[in-house]
C-alpha cells in the first residue's frame, strides 16, 4: 500500500510498535539470554573506536570484559586501567581468539586487520562485533561472510545507525511510497582540512609502545610514520579510505531506505587539489552510482570545504512527492511541488520525527542488538552479509577513481563486467607470512 494512502491510525501502530519494540530491546537485560550468565568479551584494539566500543557494551550488565588486545602497550594499559589490570593483555590477536574464556570477539582494528581478525575469530566458535568498513577489498569481505555462514556465527559490522529507531521507521515508510518514487540520494562527508592536512613528515623510528611490524601486518612493508599510526592511517589508501570510513555510513542508510543491494554502474572524479600533505587518497572526490532499479546516488568526500550541502540532515532522499532530510537524530519531509505539465495530485505532508539518539546512544544500541542476537542466535541489525554489500560501494569508487573511468559491476557475482584491470583489484597479495584463514 503506498505511504499516502496509509490511514493516520495505521501509521500511528506502525510507529508505536517500531517504538516498542526499540524500548523492549533498550531494556533486555541478562534474563534475555535464558542462562543467566554474562556475555564474555575480548576487544582487539584498544584505542579510539575501541575504547568507545568498551564504554559501549559497559552500559549492558549482562556482558563483561575478559580480555584485550592492542599492538600500542600505551593504548593497552590504558584500556586495562578501564576495566582492571587482572584482565588478560596482549599485543597479539591470536593468543586473545585461542582463549577459550570468551563467547564474543569486538575488533576496532585499522581497517587493513579486519578480515584476518574476523574469520580467524568465527573459525574458534566466538561470534563477532567488527567495525566498519567491513574490509579493505571486495574479496576479504565476501570471504568473511562465508566465514560467518560457515561457521554459524553471528557477527555484526559496527555501521550503527542500523539500530537507529527514526532510521529504522523511515527506511519502511519510504520503501511504502511515502516520498514517491526515490530517483536520486545525496550524502557527504565535509572537512576544510587546507592547507597541510596530516602533514608532511619523515620516516623514523617507531616508537618502542608500538609493535609496528604487526601494525603493518598483511600489507607491504613500510617505514614507519608518525602522520599513519594510530588514527591518521584512515589518509592512506593501503589501510584505508575516507571513502570506506564516512562513506559507508551514509551509502548504507541510502541504500537501507530505498531497498536497493547494488550499483550496476560507477562513476568517481577527485584528486589532491588543495591539501599538500602525505595522504594517498584524494582530498576532493564525488561519485556516482546507478542501480538497476532506475535510481541514483551521489556521494562527495570533501575534505577542501566544510560548508553545508545539504539544508538539513546527513542524507538527503528525492523522490517525486517529497524529499526526506535525516540524520541520527531523525528526519523531515518537504513536499514536492507540481511540475511542468504534471497533472495535479497530493504530495507528502510535512513532518518531523526527532529522537535523542547520538553517535554513543547508537553504538549501545548496537552493542544491545549484538548481544541479543547472541543469545537468540538471530541476524543482527547490521549482519555481515549488508555490512558487506554497503562496503562494496566504497570500494568500488576508489577502484573507479583509480581507473579514472566508469565501470559496470555484476553484483551477483561481484566482478566487474569485461574489465580484468579493474578485477584485479578485488584483491590484493598479502605480505608473508599473513594469509586468510580458511
Amino acid at each position: 500500500m503506498p505511504q499516502q494512502d496509509l490511514s493516520r491510525r495505521q501509521f500511528q501502530k506502525r510507529t508505536a510498535a517500531t517504538v516498542a519494540a526499540t524500548a523492549a530491546t533498550t531494556l533486555t537485560s541478562v534474563s534475555a539470554a535464558g542462562t543467566g550468565d554474562r556475555v564474555r568479551l575480548g576487544f582487539i584494539g584498544v584505542a579510539n573506536r575501541g575504547s568507545q566500543l568498551m564504554k559501549a557494551f559497559a552500559e549492558h550488565d549482562d556482558c563483561q570484559t575478559v580480555a584485550l588486545c592492542d599492538v600500542d602497550s600505551h593504548a593497552l594499559a590504558k584500556a586495562a586501567a578501564q576495566v582492571g589490570n587482572d584482565t588478560f593483555q596482549t599485543g597479539d590477536f591470536r593468543e586473545l581468539i585461542a582463549r577459550d574464556d570468551m563467547d564474543a570477539v569486538v575488533i576496532a582494528t585499522p581497517d587493513h586487520w579486519h578480515a584476518i581478525q574476523c574469520i580467524s575469530a568465527c573459525a574458534a566458535g566466538k561470534d563477532v562485533y567488527v567495525e566498519k568498513p567491513l574490509a579493505v577489498t571486495i574479496h576479504e569481505g565476501r570471504e568473511m561472510v562465508k566465514a560467518a555462514r560457515k561457521y554459524k556465527r553471528v557477527v555484526q559490522v559496527g555501521t550503527h545507525r542500523r539500530s537507529s529507531p527514526q532510521y529504522a521507521e523511515l527506511a519502511t515508510r519510504v520503501q511504502d511510497g511515502l516520498i514517491g518514487k526515490v530517483c536520486m540520494s545525496r550524502a557527504y562527508r565535509l572537512s576544510n582540512m587546507a592547507p597541510s592536512g596530516i602533514g608532511k613528515l619523515p620516516t623514523s623510528t617507531p616508537p618502542d609502545h608500538l609493535d609496528w611490524d604487526m601494525w603493518v601486518g598483511p600489507r607491504p612493508e613500510q617505514a614507519y610514520q608518525d602522520n599513519i599510526a594510530p588514527y591518521k592511517f584512515r589518509w592512506w589508501q593501503g589501510y584505508s579510505s575516507q571513502m570506506g570510513n564516512w562513506g559507508v555510513h551514509y551509502l548504507d542508510a541510502i541504500r537501507w531506505c530505498t531497498g536497493d543491494e547494488a550499483p550496476s554502474s560507477i562513476s568517481a572524479m577527485g584528486g589532491r587539489f588543495a591539501v599538500d600533505d602525505d595522504r594517498t587518497i584524494p582530498d576532493t572526490m564525488e561519485v556516482t552510482f546507478q542501480f538497476p532499479s532506475g535510481r541514483m546516488a551521489v556521494f562527495g568526500m570533501y575534505e577542501t570545504s566544510s560548508n553545508s550541502t545539504i539544508p538539513t540532515g546527513d542524507v538527503e532522499l528525492r523522490g517525486t512527492l517529497g524529499t526526506a532530510f535525516l540524520s541520527e537524530k531523525g528526519y523531515e519531509i518537504i513536499p514536492e511541488n507540481r511540475g511542468q505539465f504534471a497533472p495535479k495530485h497530493e504530495m507528502s505532508k510535512p513532518q518531523k520525527s526527532l529522537g535523542s539518539n547520538n553517535n554513543h546512544a547508537l553504538t549501545a544500541l548496537h552493542a544491545r542488538n549484538f548481544l541479543d542476537c547472541m543469545a537468540t542466535r538471530g541476524e543482527p541489525n547490521a549482519d555481515i552479509e549488508i555490512g558487506h554489500r554497503s562496503t562494496t560501494f566504497c570500494h568500488l569508487a576508489n577502484i573507479s577513481l583509480t581507473l579514472g573511468r566508469r565501470l559496470e559491476w555484476d553484483a551477483a557475482n561481484e566482478r566487474f563486467i569485461d574489465d580484468d584491470q579493474a578485477n584485479e583489484m578485488l584483491h590484493y597479495e598479502y605480505r608473508s607470512p599473513w594469509k586468510l584463514p580458511s
